[in-house]
């Protein structure tokens, strides 16, 4: 920790002594551990806020208009709105006042490899918040293959979230206690959303029998199946032969896994989702094989979603092989970085529509934790950063770059999410009664990234050094401003959890579709004896 910090922090603790609570309080601040106490907001904080003179952008529409905002909801969206003097006024002339971004992909204080993640709900909402991500969908895994304990330990986990946030579930074993908690999850916790490993052979990694009861019962439940899609028990053999290659490097995890294992795993999936007719998401594509088998099923008319992450749509492999361990073993993520090319593919796919929204599959470890695999690359936690950098780099690398609009930019980046996951318009848009989760972004601004300024609590950053434009000025979470003047204002415990009701957009239609088939099959054949 630096002198600047400790000075801080020494003075926060000779405040909190001096001063009332109600004073003392509004120094609550992303970066100084607080455990599990409460903050409030600064007691000059309004619940009434005009935006004036921006560029309003939804999914599918643009205007200049006035977004006014009382008691974390967007009351009207129209021109020349006039308010009254206890109304926090921002202009945003010139800017862009769009929704916050929307990250469907996360991994918070998530016990991983025998560590767990640097970043906290706390600390990694806290980066989320600074870089114009106001809502998080995040994994719960099971405890001892128990759904209710999983879910019972994250909620503890969460309690500290300064921003609102959704949970998936992680299925990891099968039997009627895990059918009938999916039941529980679905219809009681507000969880649409069932998550299946078809990697990580030994710990996470599920078979194909139990994908195929996954399928079935999400189906029934109008819960939407994901998966993790590489071949385990391929990638297991490829981590074999590595090592008897003598090649123990980050260099082997990304030679043990190669693009093929992930496109295998993709279609394999795809098919077997088809044969159920359940719908299916496909988490952090990271390959064009992947991509391809996307692009055939969805040609077909298969219901498949595809999400890229921004490590995917930036980076290369190149730095896997950099003779720094700590450099290398940075970008150690499952499935890995690919060579250059795939990222173009896939920045290609979303704005085409092939793919149809970004995550980070952010998992962050410090370079000690990644030091743990500094001899057996098997050993080194999987996980790259993001959830602080995703907006702006999706700015920069795909409207700056002219591959797609800035209306777009709102779909990738919130609206799809929301739809997918159905909790638009409540989050994912600009209207009157959606929730106020609200960032300006300044096209003409530019941005750095550095481990050096970044929230995150992790030392390394993969992005290390990037420039672009785009910049997420202003960050409104729940009606609140918690980032202005690259400043951060967040309380533990004003976030909220997000339930997510069951049957989105994606099952409709689909109970026609199952008559189709039935009325098809034209059996069973009457025979006589």
């Amino acid at each position: 920790m630096g002198s600047s910090v400790r000075c801080f922090t020494s003075l926060m603790l000779l405040l909190s002594i001096f001063l009332p609570v109600s004073e003392s309080s509004q120094f609550c601040k992303a970066g100084i551990e607080y455990g599990d106490s409460e903050c409030e907001f600064p007691s000059s904080s309004s619940s009434k806020i005009l935006i004036k003179g921006g560029t309003v952008v939804n999914a599918h529409h643009q205007e200049i208009a006035d977004v006014y905002v009382e008691d974390g909801i967007i009351v009207a969206v129209k021109p020349n709105i006039k308010v009254g003097d206890d109304v926090i006024v921002l202009d945003a002339t010139g800017k862009f006042v769009m929704p916050g971004g929307i990250d469907p992909h996360t991994h918070l204080a998530f016990d991983f490899m025998g560590t767990q993640t640097v970043d906290d709900f706390f600390g990694g909402q806290s980066a989320a918040l600074a870089g114009g991500t106001t809502m998080h969908i995040d994994f719960v895994i099971p405890v001892n293959g128990s759904l209710s304990a999983g879910y019972e330990a994250y909620t503890k986990k969460a309690k500290k979230s300064c921003m609102d946030y959704g949970f998936h579930m992680a299925i990891t074993k099968w039997d009627e206690i895990v059918s009938r908690d999916m039941e529980i999850m679905v219809k009681e916790k507000g969880i649409n959303s069932f998550k299946f490993f078809l990697a990580y052979k030994g710990d996470l990694m599920i078979k194909d029998e139990l994908l195929l009861e996954g399928f079935k019962k999400c189906k029934s439940l109008g819960a939407l199946a994901m998966v993790h899609a590489e071949n385990g028990d391929a990638v297991f053999e490829g981590q074999k032969r590595m090592i008897e290659l003598g090649i123990t490097g980050p260099e082997g995890h990304a030679l043990s896994r190669p693009a093929v294992l992930e496109g295998e795993a993709t279609a394999r999936a795809i098919r077997l989702a088809g044969f159920m007719d359940t719908p299916l998401y496909v988490v952090h594509v990271m390959s064009i094989d992947a991509m391809e088998e996307i692009a055939e099923a969805r040609k077909k008319g298969q219901r498949v979603i595809g999400e890229p992450v921004v490590s995917g749509l930036v980076l290369d492999d190149s730095e896997l092989w950099n003779p720094d361990f700590k450099t290398a073993a940075k970008f150690v993520m499952s499935p890995p970085i690919r060579a250059a090319g795939h990222g173009e593919a896939l920045q290609a796919a979303l704005s085409t529509g092939v793919l149809q929204l970004v995550g980070t599959d952010h998992c962050g470890f410090s370079s000690a934790q990644k030091a743990l695999g500094i001899d057996d690359f098997r050993k080194i936690p999987n996980g790259v950063n993001g959830i602080e950098e995703r907006m702006h780099l999706v700015w920069d690398t795909m409207v700056e770059s002219g591959q797609i609009s800035v209306t777009d930019y709102v779909r990738l980046t919130s609206t799809e999410c929301a739809r997918i996951f159905n909790i638009y318009p409540r989050k994912g848009a600009i209207l009157a009664g959606s929730d106020a989760d609200i960032i300006i972004l300044n096209p003409n601004s530019s941005f750095e990234i550095s481990a050096s300024s970044h929230h995150s609590r992790s030392d390394t950053n993969v992005f290390e050094g990037r420039r672009g434009k785009g910049k997420v000025e202003v960050t409104i979470a729940r009606g609140r401003v918690v980032w202005e003047n690259d400043e951060l204002k967040v309380a533990p415990g004003s976030g909220k959890y997000i339930d997510m009701p069951p049957f989105g957009y994606l099952f409709n239609g689909i109970d026609k579709e199952d008559a189709k088939y039935l009325s098809s099959l034209q059996a069973p054949v009457k025979r006589s004896i």
